[in-house]
């Protein structure tokens, strides 16, 4: 009967064996360390700025920039309207406006009220004809007053407060001083009207044979 003899294994043999285990073990894990590594690696690149956003970033900075045609439009408005409007008071205060007219009118009436049961020619005179100059005087005055203060502020106004992302218009600044020259001429107009410097109130001539 034929009988094999077993196989003796070595210490050396036997540490060649473990070496093998543990080169297999890292070969195994290899492939774990190296995708994390990749992806640490791309982490930061995807944290990165990437050139496109640069661009499009930039692009929107450069249209915040740009000048908004409606904001253009806006700038100026008010300070155009309140220069239109101190012209507007201007002219009224040189031709006169209806209140002025029921004012004089309303004067009128008073007078004739007071001297109708008798007067004297200089009391009807000063009662009807002279009140009612003066009143239409005085109220072309106020508007006057009123062209020439809203003229003032209009030119005044970039001096003060904040200041503007843009110069006040050529075109509003022109209007504004017209403004208060009509307003200036209304004034000196009225106060001439009003104290009698122009032309002075009729006198009543003395009675024939008096």
């Amino acid at each position: 009967m034929n009988t094999t003899p077993a196989k003796t294994t070595t210490p050396d043999e036997t540490a060649a064996a473990q070496d093998a285990a543990a080169k297999d073990t890292e070969t195994k894990d290899a492939p774990g360390t190296s995708s994390g590594a990749g992806d640490s690696a791309t982490a930061p690149d995807d944290l990165a700025t990437r050139p496109e956003d640069d661009a499009a970033d930039d692009g929107i900075q450069d249209e915040d920039l740009e000048p908004d045609p409606f904001e253009t439009a806006r700038h100026g408005v008010g300070a155009g309207a309140a220069a239109v409007v101190s012209a507007a008071l201007g002219v009224v205060a040189l031709t006169g406006a209806w209140s002025g007219r029921v004012a004089a009118e309303r004067e009128t009436l008073i007078g004739q009220i007071k001297t109708s049961g008798g007067g004297s020619a200089a009391q009807q005179i000063s009662e009807i004809y002279g009140d009612a100059w003066h009143t239409t005087a005085l109220v072309n005055g106020v508007f006057a007053v009123l062209a020439l203060l809203v003229g003032v502020v209009v030119l005044v106004r970039p001096a003060f407060g904040a200041p503007a992302d843009r110069p006040q218009p050529a075109w509003v600044r022109a209007v504004a001083l017209a403004g208060v020259a009509l307003g200036v001429l209304g004034v000196l107009i009225s106060a001439g009207m009003y104290f009698d410097l122009f032309a002075s109130l009729p006198s009543a001539g003395t009675p024939a044979g008096g």
